[in-house]
């Protein structure tokens, strides 16, 4: 039996707030190092134990409107931390192959998945966010199963890599563009076109202008003598992007995404990325929890004829999800392009997000969001042995031996460095 935290459901006391923080910071901690020891990103850790601490199994985790705005302020701060751990430069340099296949790797998905939708009789935002949830790709995962292969400084790790960073971009404006239709409540030409506008806009002009506020912002902290300003005032530069976002007609993670680019670029790029890290550590599995606890098992239970049809399109956009990413590796060049493809296939944490999202503008039922979990999950779960799998057959054929490469993450870490300017990814610090 749920263990109830308040005898209305839709309110919270002191000690029911505490007992939830405790919950999802020792649920998501735990269950996340368990992921890793067995070889999975933590972020799946984090979503197991939102599944068990929800409201639809032990109840520590209830569905309260102030543990959702700790989830969106953890999100914010994930793409922050992104923003600082991409290097722009590079991002810029990626080449043609790695545009190519992320420009594919969002199209052909999409499509896919919203025309499946609709022609299962899903009607009015639940295509789009379909859609767009299949659009993600998670850069970590495959960045790990890369460097367990010694595989990091070939010519398809280059590609897989900068195309998923660009992936992530798009998927950011994407998520903008359905955060939008979905406070318009419908879908038409004219509100596509001004998220659209909004969206990449407001993100080419807050990396303009931001090319010398960041500096002076980071000049002025270093006058300061107080504790914790570097810190403070580079959170304070990520919120307030994200509230003009919010203002200019965008979303706020563009604001927080452009807020890290931005910072990134100084001096003391490093510095704000390594001081954040703790900060993320606390409130961004909030968000992973959260998601987790919106998910009803039941629903997905194959022993439950009722389950039949969300199962049947979880199935179904399993396949295409695949296919869609596979087909994008075709547009990679005179590489392995299958393994491009596959690298390219975990939705991962961002596919969470778009989840999520799609679920708290109510443009998705716990049915469907449940399917687009399940579609997560198997993607990621299915991505490390399919890439294990085709390199080595390569290997097998009489392929270039896996490279060495000097300083490549360890096994179980759940983020990448973009490339320095050498070209070689950046360990862990």
């Amino acid at each position: 039996m749920p263990i109830a935290l308040a005898a209305d459901p839709h309110s919270l006391s002191f000690v029911g707030f505490l007992v939830a923080l405790l919950s999802i910071l020792l649920g998501a901690k735990l269950l996340g190092e368990l992921a890793a020891r067995l070889g999975q990103p933590a972020v799946l850790g984090e979503l197991v134990a939102g599944l068990i601490l929800g409201p639809h199994a032990l109840g520590l985790v209830p569905d309260h409107a102030f543990l959702h705005l700790l989830a969106g302020f953890g999100v914010l701060l994930l793409l922050f931390e992104i923003g600082l751990e991409t290097d722009l430069d590079q991002l810029l340099r990626a080449g043609q192959p790695a545009l190519r296949v992320a420009l594919a790797g969002v199209v052909l998905p999409y499509l896919g998945g919203h025309l499946f939708a609709a022609a299962l009789g899903l009607e009015g935002l639940a295509p789009v966010i379909v859609g767009a949830t299949l659009t993600a790709t998670s850069v970590g995962i495959t960045a790990r199963v890369l460097a367990d292969l010694g595989r990091l400084s070939t010519p398809e790790a280059n590609i897989i890599l900068g195309a998923a960073v660009v992936d992530d971009i798009l998927g950011i404006v994407i998520l903008s563009l359905v955060e939008r239709i979905g406070e318009a409540g419908r879908v038409s030409a004219g509100v596509v076109a001004w998220s659209l506008i909004a969206a990449f806009g407001f993100l080419a002009l807050a990396l303009l202008a931001g090319r010398w506020l960041a500096p002076a912002l980071v000049a002025l902290v270093g006058r300061m003598r107080a504790r914790g300003s570097l810190i403070v005032y580079s959170l304070a530069f990520a919120l307030a992007l994200g509230a003009l976002a919010d203002f200019s007609g965008s979303a706020p993670l563009i604001g927080a995404l452009a807020a890290g680019l931005l910072l990134a670029r100084t001096h003391r790029g490093p510095e704000i990325e390594e001081q954040i890290r703790p900060v993320a550590d606390v409130f961004t599995p909030v968000f992973f929890v959260s998601v987790g606890a919106a998910v009803d098992l039941g629903r997905l239970s194959p022993l439950r004829a009722e389950n039949f049809p969300t199962l049947a399109l979880a199935a179904g956009l399993v396949v295409v999800a695949v296919l869609g990413k596979l087909a994008a590796g075709f547009v990679a060049g005179r590489v392995n392009r299958l393994a491009v493809g596959a690298g390219m296939v975990p939705r991962g944490e961002v596919g969470l997000i778009f989840a999520g999202v799609g679920l708290g503008t109510g443009a998705l039922d716990a049915s469907l969001f449940g399917a687009l979990v399940a579609v997560v999950l198997v993607t990621t779960f299915a991505t490390p042995p399919l890439l294990r799998r085709l390199f080595q057959r390569e290997t097998g054929r009489g392929g270039a031996p896996p490279d060495r490469v000097a300083g490549a993450p360890p096994r179980g870490v759940d983020s990448w460095r973009p490339p320095a300017a050498g070209g070689e990814p950046r360990p862990e610090p």
